[in-house]
């Protein structure tokens, strides 16, 4: 018999792949075997990166938590990107990073856009 913490753990989840879904079109999904040693994160099927999901009453405590252990799974992963969503209560999730995963993202934001942005434009105004 499942626990009700497990479920409601895995209804987070079930959430979030949903969310990252509605909103990206990846084909995230629940992982299985969280807790393990070399954990790589709740959620599968974004590229490169690592989702862990919390879903406590104390947010604080989730975060301090959570975003630490989504550090370590990072690296268990070999993935360049993480996040933690952390679930407000009465509301919807909220993404957190350290300043350090903030970084990587705007990094790599910045690399797309010297490198590839001006072929995009390029490619747009021949369309046109």
């Amino acid at each position: 018999m499942t626990s009700p913490m497990k479920e409601k753990g895995a209804r987070a989840e079930r959430e979030v792949a949903a969310l990252i879904h509605d909103l990206l079109g990846f084909d995230a999904k629940r992982a299985l075997g969280a807790g393990r040693k070399e954990d790589t994160g709740d959620i599968f099927g974004v590229p490169n990166t690592v989702v862990q999901v919390a879903d406590y009453v104390d947010m604080v405590r989730a975060v301090r938590e959570k975003l630490p252990a989504t550090e370590v799974q990072r690296r268990h992963a070999g993935a360049l990107f993480a996040a933690t969503f952390v679930r407000r209560r009465g509301a919807s999730y909220v993404v957190v990073l350290t300043p350090e995963m903030w970084a990587v993202y705007l990094r790599e934001a910045l690399v797309w856009q010297r490198e590839l942005a001006p072929t995009v434009s390029t490619i747009e105004s021949t369309l046109l």
